[in-house]
């Protein structure tokens, strides 16, 4: 084994204890959440953003301040309503009252962490103002180019069981996100524990306790060994049957897009990162194939229950489909 070999595993080992060691001190916050704790780390590590479909009081909001915190990164906060608009998320020009010249005024999306709460209560207009941002990493006013904070990851939350005064997601905007998450309810013991300790207070003095982990620098070094993680040939295939299969099942009348299969290999990288390893394996893909691609396929027959269908027909590929050895 080369030297630059062993240095590899060695950074690898070192980075994946230290987003062990963010995900403990997270759950010290929110606990009984690992699991999105980590999904979460592996969709910031690749580069996308998430959509957490969950009813309200499960600990959305707590749980993307504290991966602001330990990442030491600007959180912000967005409640999108029927009657946000586009400015009121990215900025806009405004007079200063000393100089009285026109300058740019940057807006909540300018932030390292964006929680944007009730995406589906935004019109569609302030939808794509908010998803645009989101695919180029920057916003345009009166001509000019803003670029957003780097690292940037937006954390979308909607209730699914709410039909009422939304504007639900096309498929084309669903497709920006890498990944589609649910919170739920924390176990019976992680809630008596709540009810014990006095939940809100609890939560904010230890979410205050939490100190940043790595620095911007760090941060993206991290980026660039997730990009250099390795995808053997064996591996791409199954990536590419397990898409295939969403093209040409019969419930599917729209498969996975061209993009969701790089947005799904970026993801397979991360998670291998996240393991410690410098390699990706087929239990990566297993692991990520519903998150990554329950909302980017189009049922034949929509239905109330349409993600359930949805995650039935992705476990059905799943288990058809040959893994490597």
């Amino acid at each position: 084994m080369s030297i630059a070999a062993t240095k590899q595993e060695q950074n690898s080992a070192a980075d994946a204890a230290q987003i062990k060691s963010a995900i403990e001190a997270m759950t010290k916050v929110v606990r009984d959440k690992e699991d999105v704790m980590k999904m979460l780390f592996i969709s910031f590590l690749a580069r996308g953003h998430v959509l957490v479909e969950d009813v309200p009081g499960v600990g959305k909001t707590t749980i993307s301040r504290c991966l602001a915190a330990v990442l030491g990164g600007d959180f912000s906060r967005i409640q999108l309503t029927s009657d946000l608009l586009p400015v009121d998320i990215v900025g806009g020009q405004v007079i200063e009252n000393e100089s009285k010249t026109i300058q740019f005024k940057s807006g909540p999306i300018f932030a390292n962490v964006v929680l944007a709460d009730e995406l589906n209560r935004a019109t569609p207009r302030t939808q794509s103002g908010l998803l645009e941002a989101m695919a180029e990493r920057s916003v345009t006013v009166d001509g000019k180019t803003h670029r957003l904070p780097n690292p940037f990851m937006v954390i979308a939350t909607q209730n699914p069981l709410e039909h009422h005064g939304v504007y639900p997601l096309p498929e084309s905007q669903l497709d920006r996100f890498l990944l589609r998450l649910s919170v739920g309810y924390p176990g019976p013991e992680a809630e008596v524990s709540l009810i014990v300790g006095g939940a809100a207070e609890l939560a904010h003095d230890k979410l205050s306790s939490l100190s940043p982990i790595w620095n911007e620098a760090q941060v993206l070094q991290m980026f660039h060994r997730v990009d250099r993680i390795s995808i053997h040939q064996d591996v791409a295939d199954y990536i590419q049957s397990l898409i295939q299969a969403t093209r040409e099942h019969a419930e599917i009348s729209t498969g996975v897009s061209t993009r969701g299969v790089l947005a799904f290999a970026a993801a397979v990288r991360a998670r291998a990162f996240v393991e410690a390893r410098d390699y990706a394996t087929p239990e990566d893909v297993r692991a990520l194939f519903l998150p990554v691609c329950s909302h980017r396929i189009t049922l034949t027959t929509a239905g109330t229950n349409a993600r359930i269908v949805a995650d039935a027909i992705l476990g059905e590929i799943l288990s058809n489909v040959s893994v490597p050895v």
